[in-house]
């Protein structure tokens, strides 16, 4: 991504928060695995969005007016040593010419620097309890000043959330950022189809989702989760993600996974039968899935609210397990008392983009949000009916259907950016034969 893209964001973000205001938030740290091995390195994803920045050990400062420049990075020096064992770093020169900083101080100089830029501030916009040990240090920082107060030292008088205008501005996507979402859903799905391909009686789970990490590094993309491989009853587990199991004739298997590019995540979910089609009772209940899922799709649209496609497929799913016997009584009563919990236990999507359940609110004050273009959402209806379910049929048991896809909020309505990806029973059959 381009350095004027961060730099627009940063502009726009120190409109939002006025004069004499500081805004800080640290990088991720480096997080150890075992002993001494860390696990990859993953960037904060607020501070990844304003910054572009990809190393730990890092504190972004912004100072709307300031004289000497807006935008101030405190990172690692350059270091030859460590550089020959731990990879290149950016050093203050390369935060300037290659990250657009106007200022950048080494992190370890940040003690003496950034009690200074905080006087004569009245503001500062961070990210309380994200950082409880960076927390503490701000907290003395300012003390410090407030201590000093009679001297004449101006301190700053309010904390403010910077969560509250970040969040809200990073739920609207721009068009490198839906270009970057794109490519992650094209790479997702070859590695949904390599995976679909791939599927047979006596294969592991594992092998499958080995499929996703080899598509996914050929393209210098990573996994946005664990991913989810979960033939027979491991598909009723919603979050299952051992992947360990032996698939066998007759069951299906669910897979959940997503890949991100640059930090932007693609998430989708596909059923599918291991032997290559679909018995009478797996047919139904996924024909009743899809259904939810098309009727949930065609209520995003700008000016309908957030919980109008969740409506949409509750309404489906209930109507759909009366006619299958698996739930009985009044569709609105049924609906009303949420009865069709007991096999649809989640919502219908969240948000997505760089997190895989991305930020924003889903209400404003009490009233749910409107879909405006370039929110980018998941519409994942879903149906699990584990073995010895109460009251249920033996023909049911072990069935769990989920179909998930990425859809964008268009002008005109919207945009599924992973709809080259088949849903329909019979393409799923005939890619599978292929």
């Amino acid at each position: 991504m381009k350095p004027a893209e961060f730099k627009r964001r940063r502009s726009q973000l120190m409109k939002m928060m006025g004069k004499n205001t500081i805004a800080i938030l640290p990088s991720a740290s480096e997080i150890i695995r075992n002993r001494d091995a860390h696990f990859p390195f993953r960037q904060d994803s607020d501070f990844l969005y304003l910054t572009g920045f990809n190393e730990p050990d890092a504190v972004m400062v912004l100072m709307p007016g300031r004289k000497h420049g807006e935008y101030i990075l405190f990172c690692r020096e350059k270091d030859p040593e460590q550089e020959t064992w731990n990879g290149r770093r950016a050093g203050q020169e390369g935060a300037i010419e290659t990250y657009g900083a106007d200022d950048s101080f080494p992190i370890d100089d940040i003690d003496d620097i950034l009690p200074g830029l905080l006087e004569g501030t009245d503001s500062i916009f961070n990210v309380m309890g994200r950082y409880p040990d960076f927390d503490k240090r701000l907290i003395g920082w300012v003390s410090h000043i407030k201590e000093q107060s009679r001297a004449g030292l101006h301190f700053p008088s309010e904390f403010v959330s910077l969560d509250y205008i970040l969040h809200d501005m990073r739920l609207y996507k721009s068009r490198e950022e839906l270009r970057l979402m794109r490519k992650a859903a094209a790479i997702n799905v070859r590695a949904h189809k390599r995976a679909l391909k791939l599927c047979a009686p006596g294969k592991y789970e594992y092998q499958l989702a080995a499929e996703f990490d080899h598509e996914y590094r050929t393209h210098n993309a990573h996994h946005a989760y664990p991913a989810i491989v979960g033939g027979g009853a491991n598909g009723c587990i919603l979050h299952y993600t051992e992947n360990t199991d032996e698939l066998n004739d007759g069951d299906l298997l669910l897979i959940d996974a997503g890949c991100e590019v640059e930090g932007y995540a693609s998430d989708i979910t596909r059923t599918f039968p291991i032997n290559g089609k679909y018995s009478k009772a797996q047919r139904e209940v996924y024909d009743l899935v899809l259904a939810a899922h098309q009727a949930a799709v065609k209520k995003v649209k700008p000016g309908n609210h957030w919980n109008d496609p969740h409506n949409a497929a509750v309404r489906v799913i209930t109507r759909g397990l009366v006619e299958l016997k698996l739930l009985k009584g009044s569709i609105t009563k049924l609906i009303r008392e949420r009865a069709y919990r007991k096999f649809y236990m989640h919502r219908t999507g969240h948000w997505l983009g760089l997190d895989v359940h991305d930020v924003g609110d889903y209400k404003v004050g009490d009233q749910w949000r409107l879909l405006e273009p370039g929110m980018v959402m998941t519409i994942e209806p879903g149906i699990y009916i584990p073995a010895r379910s109460r009251g249920v049929h033996r023909k049911w048991w072990d069935i769990g259907i989920r179909i998930e896809d990425d859809v964008l909020v268009t002008s005109k309505g919207y945009e599924i950016l992973t709809d080259a990806l088949p849903r329909k029973a019979t393409e799923i059959e005939a890619l599978m034969a292929s």
